[in-house]
């Protein structure tokens, strides 16, 4: 198969790459799943935005104590200064946000945030704006989207990367050339017993970046979430009960119904306490108050939450609900620069896979959709830049025609190694 760029992973960092690409350039998108079976739809909080320039200090501030001083400023302040512009962009695309009777936009604060400056749908702001820019790529006739077709092998001679090995869904292996590849493939999640992420983000950019000696960043900055609904059934992943809910007045009690922390902790921290406390009172989590927050708020700006506790057997207007941290997201990644450019030539990573700095050692809530528009975005740039300065006929010249000749062994190597993952056989 031959395509201008290939993109893998469908959620918001992918999509919004991919729309921002040239008309006349060639895009396939492959996702390891179906296209809404991405972290980026399951968002709840918001996206944070720079409301005013006076909030820009305290924007900055925040970001950086959350992530205890170890954030690259530089990729924080672009990121802050093109939230405005997105938001913009967002809302002509048909995005949602809540809005007063007035018309004007309500900004929704959480943990770590000292002042209101999240916009949010509901409590799905990540499927209202991932929906539409899926909606917007389905649209695009130069855009191919593959559902169900996994990334096995990035092909690569010298340090430059000349396209990829993929799986389709009908088991057969294919190569791809492409000029350019953005890895977007998520998280790790999946490689824990409890997160908040879908199974099948198991870090497979991590995984091949690694194979290939693309360079890593922080890849042990994984982020706890504070607050899943604690349940003893097997579940394929925990339910967030979003950072909002706190934001908005939320309480957090031990057994004996005692408030013990400052709900607005950052996450890291906050999390460190709920697991002290369980570990004092002898328990599997604590409890969650909701009653704080006044019913007709909980039922328009928590609705699916609200929707979920009851089918779990617990009326959030009348009790409290339990509680328990669970991993959530991935802070390190793949070393990108300014515009998400790894040390591999022709190779990008963007979204949850990739490492910019923006989050130092512990991520602010809702920068997440933010930090990945905006440097899928800036991908999508470069790429159109570098992409003018040369012709597809120097390109196909240099493609390695012979890599992987042997494809049917490389096919038992993956299904050997995805039947060890599901035995949990060794470190795989």
């Amino acid at each position: 198969m031959k395509t201008d760029i290939l993109i893998v992973g469908s959620g918001c960092s992918g999509l919004y790459c991919a729309l921002h690409l040239p008309k006349d350039k060639q895009v396939t998108l492959i996702t390891k799943s179906d296209c809404e079976s991405s972290d980026s739809f399951l968002a709840q909080g918001g996206m944070c935005t720079l409301t005013c320039e006076e909030d820009y200090d305290p924007f900055m501030e925040d970001t950086l104590k959350a992530g205890h001083n170890e954030n690259d400023r530089k990729s924080v302040e672009i990121m802050i200064r093109s939230s405005q512009a997105l938001v913009e962009e967002l809302l002509d695309l048909g995005v949602d946000f809540q809005r007063d009777w007035y018309g004007n936009l309500i900004y929704t604060r959480e943990g770590a945030h000292s002042a209101n400056r999240i916009v949010f749908h509901k409590d799905m702001t990540g499927a209202e704006i991932t929906s539409h820019l899926l909606d917007e790529a389905r649209k695009r006739d130069n855009i191919t989207i593959l559902e169900y077709t996994t990334l096995i092998d990035l092909i690569e001679k010298d340090n430059t990367c000349y396209g990829a090995v993929i799986l389709h869904r009908n088991g057969e292996l294919e190569k791809v050339a492409a000029e350019y590849v953005v890895l977007a493939t998520g998280g790790v999640g999946g490689v824990y017993q409890h997160s908040t992420n879908y199974r099948h983000l198991t870090g497979d950019g991590i995984a091949l970046a690694i194979k290939h000696g693309v360079e890593l960043k922080d890849i042990n900055y994984v982020q706890i979430h504070p607050t899943t609904f604690y349940t003893k059934e097997s579940t394929e992943r925990s339910f967030l009960i979003s950072e909002s809910m706190r934001g908005e007045g939320a309480k957090l009690y031990n057994k004996d119904g005692e408030r013990f922390v400052n709900e607005l902790l950052p996450r890291d921290l906050l999390t460190k306490a709920i697991l002290e406390q369980m570990e004092k009172d002898g328990t599997e989590f604590v409890w969650e108050d909701l009653r704080s927050i006044p019913m007709e708020e909980l039922k328009t700006h928590f609705p699916n939450i609200v929707s979920h506790c009851e089918k779990m057997g617990y009326n959030v207007m009348k009790e409290c609900i339990p509680v328990v941290p669970a991993q959530h997201y991935f802070m390190g990644g793949i070393r990108v620069n300014y515009e998400s450019k790894t040390s591999m030539d022709r190779l990008y990573a963007v979204g949850e896979t990739a490492c910019n700095g923006v989050h130092g050692r512990n991520r602010l809530a809702s920068n997440s959709l933010l930090e990945s528009l905006v440097f899928a975005g800036r991908a999508a740039e470069d790429i159109t830049r570098l992409g003018s300065q040369e012709t597809d006929e120097e390109f196909v010249k240099q493609w390695p025609m012979d890599a992987y000749e042997d494809m049917d062994k490389l096919k038992e190597e993956y299904l050997d190694l995805v039947e060890r993952k599901v035995k949990g056989e060794g470190n795989v």
